[in-house]
């Protein structure tokens, strides 16, 4: 009698612990739960804020009627065939303008205009079209500038004009143009330019403008974010 007096005792104290552990366990599980959740809602919301301010940033700069930045324009690209705005459509399109003369700016630009193309092509595919236009059309011609862009990335497409040609796609990004009219051969002069990557959606529209203080690793995350929020049809290759 004693022996399973004693036996039934063990199973009443026991039970009750054995219940208080699988109720810790579950509680542990649920706060477990409720932490993830929390977590998840966190990173979506600002996944959220950062999208819709993208958003915000892109509808704004498209202006109302005229757009703030681009439009219509006339130029020769780098294999000598003519190229407007309508030839930006179907992609994202980068746009950059300098001279093959420029020292120092242009090619550490450039340069980061090469690691923009790589790092958006490895995200996204063949869907940015890097172009650089040239400030400079007395001395840029289609020749030079295939040669110039060619020691940066394979890529790029480079465009030139007449002087009023340039001066009139200028005017339409807001570059600042100082490359004087008639200049004669071997004369000196200053060029001068705004120092800005455009980017442009797939509609031909001003999405947003990179300046030089963005490295090339936060420059292609605002592209690649841009692109990943577009919804409408895109060209590849």
């Amino acid at each position: 009698m004693r022996s399973s007096t004693g036996t039934e005792n063990l199973h009443l104290s026991t039970e009750p612990e054995a219940r208080d552990s699988i109720e810790t366990s579950r509680a542990a599980k649920y706060s477990l739960l409720f932490l993830l959740a929390g977590a998840g809602l966190t990173v979506y919301f600002r996944y959220e804020k950062a999208r819709m301010a993208r958003a915000r940033i892109a509808e704004a700069n498209k202006g109302i009627g005229k757009p703030l930045v681009g439009g219509p324009f006339h130029l020769t690209d780098h294999n000598g065939k003519e190229f407007t705005e309508q030839d930006l459509k179907g992609k994202y399109s980068l746009v950059y303008f300098g001279f093959t003369h420029c020292p120092d700016i242009c090619p550490e630009e450039l340069d980061k205009m090469a690691g923009m193309i790589d790092r958006v092509k490895a995200k996204h595919g063949d869907v940015l079209l890097p172009v650089f236009i040239s400030c400079d059309p007395a001395r840029d011609t289609p020749e030079v500038i295939r040669r110039y862009l060619a020691e940066f990335h394979p890529d790029m497409l480079g465009m030139t004009g007449t002087w009023q040609e340039v001066k009139d796609v200028c005017k339409a990004y807001r570059v600042y143009f100082s490359t004087p009219p008639d200049v004669k051969p071997g004369q000196d002069y200053l060029v001068d330019h705004s120092i800005y990557f455009y980017l442009m959606d797939p509609e031909g529209d001003f999405v947003e403008a990179i300046g030089r203080n963005f490295t090339v690793d936060a420059a292609a995350k605002v592209i690649n974010d841009h692109i990943a929020d577009w919804k409408g049809k895109i060209n590849k290759g």
